[in-house]
């Protein structure tokens, strides 16, 4: 019998799976050939403490210790720009993100291809790191392992049961456990269907990449990543290319998601705007689901009507920079512990607040 049946195989997944491993059997199931193939493997990978909604934010200060003790970020820093038409939409992120304003000037001693014509307003953040997305996932599986757990590939779930008080979770072959955890990302309501237990409203969001080749031959390795007011594109480098997004979140449903043409057409644009140096060739292109709840922060812990049915969902764009206090959190509950975090945020992250 698995004490903690986890379904998913991305980051949500695999951290709960480490935190639980310390406490019993683990088992984790994964439908597809490789760890992180979805939207855990198609992550900006970035950690600034700033970004996001209350509780993400109380997550990501609670998550920075275990990222900087393992060495998983690397400095790259945050930097927003805008048009003279955008004034109000850059004092506002401005202040969500708590970042410095500079002057265009000192933009582009940062970022050299930028267009001083176009670009009136920019602010810059030293605290935004690169994630080791990667080694996060790796360890996060090799701890699983080395506490006896498996971490299995292959696997998708296909009936999900109830037999004398404990589950049958039915993939490549039947799996018994006590506790499921479903950090299922755009399949997570599937899931719960699955298992009898109400859906919380996940909805998965398109968000489109393109690979550009380094504008006009600059070594972009210590630009910061770039976003634009209102979060309408960004830019990041990314192993001496860049990537370019149009920071879509369209409505889905759960598949593997590919690149919409126009959509991504209309974000090379406006990217191309705020720049010197055209837009001439597209490496490669791909997207990614980010799922969210309603109220677009995260779900974690034991369903209300029935606790041995945990939820590790609805990460967003948020999944990797909260990943350790989350999964903590989600262990914690699962094992009936007290949390670390306090009261108001553990219930702003509860099943609880959806029903």
């Amino acid at each position: 019998m698995i004490d903690f049946l986890i379904i998913g195989g991305g980051i949500a997944g695999l951290s709960a799976g480490a935190r639980l491993s310390e406490h019993g059997s683990v088992t984790v199931l994964e439908a597809e050939d490789a760890l992180g193939y979805h939207a855990s493997g198609r992550s900006a990978a970035l950690f600034e403490e700033g970004y996001g909604p209350p509780s993400v934010v109380a997550l990501n200060k609670a998550s920075a210790a275990f990222f900087f003790t393992n060495d998983y970020l690397t400095p790259r820093g945050l930097m927003l720009l805008a048009k003279s038409d955008q004034a109000d939409q850059f004092r506002k992120d401005l202040s969500e993100l708590g970042m410095a304003e500079i002057s265009v000037a000192d933009a582009l001693v940062h970022v050299p291809v930028l267009n001083p014509e176009s670009v009136a307003y920019a602010a810059l953040s030293e605290g935004a790191y690169d994630i080791d997305t990667d080694r996060v996932l790796q360890d996060f599986a090799r701890t699983i392992r080395a506490n006896a757990g498996s971490v299995l590939t292959r696997q998708k779930v296909a009936r999900i049961r109830k037999d004398g008080g404990h589950w049958l979770v039915e993939a490549a072959e039947v799996f018994p456990a006590r506790k499921i955890v479903n950090a299922a990302g755009a399949w997570a309501d599937e899931v719960a269907r699955m298992a009898g237990i109400a859906p919380i409203g996940i909805t998965p969001r398109r968000r489109s990449m393109a690979r550009l080749p380094a504008p006009g031959g600059h070594d972009v390795k210590n630009w910061p990543m770039i976003l634009g007011a209102g979060e309408t594109w960004y830019a990041k480098p990314d192993a001496g290319k860049l990537l370019v997004s149009p920071s879509e979140a369209d409505p889905v449903e759960p598949h593997d998601a590919y690149a919409d043409d126009m959509v991504l057409a209309e974000g090379l644009a406006r990217y191309e705007e705020m720049v010197t140096s055209p837009v001439t060739r597209v490496e490669t292109n791909w997207a990614g689901l980010r799922s969210f709840a309603p109220d677009g922060t995260l779900v974690l812990g034991p369903d209300p009507s029935d606790e041995s049915f945990v939820w590790s969902a609805g990460q967003g764009g948020y999944g990797f920079q909260t990943a350790p206090a989350a999964s903590r959190l989600v262990a914690d509950l699962a094992l009936g512990r007290a949390p670390e975090l306090d009261a108001a945020m553990v219930s702003a992250l509860s099943v609880s607040r959806l029903r």
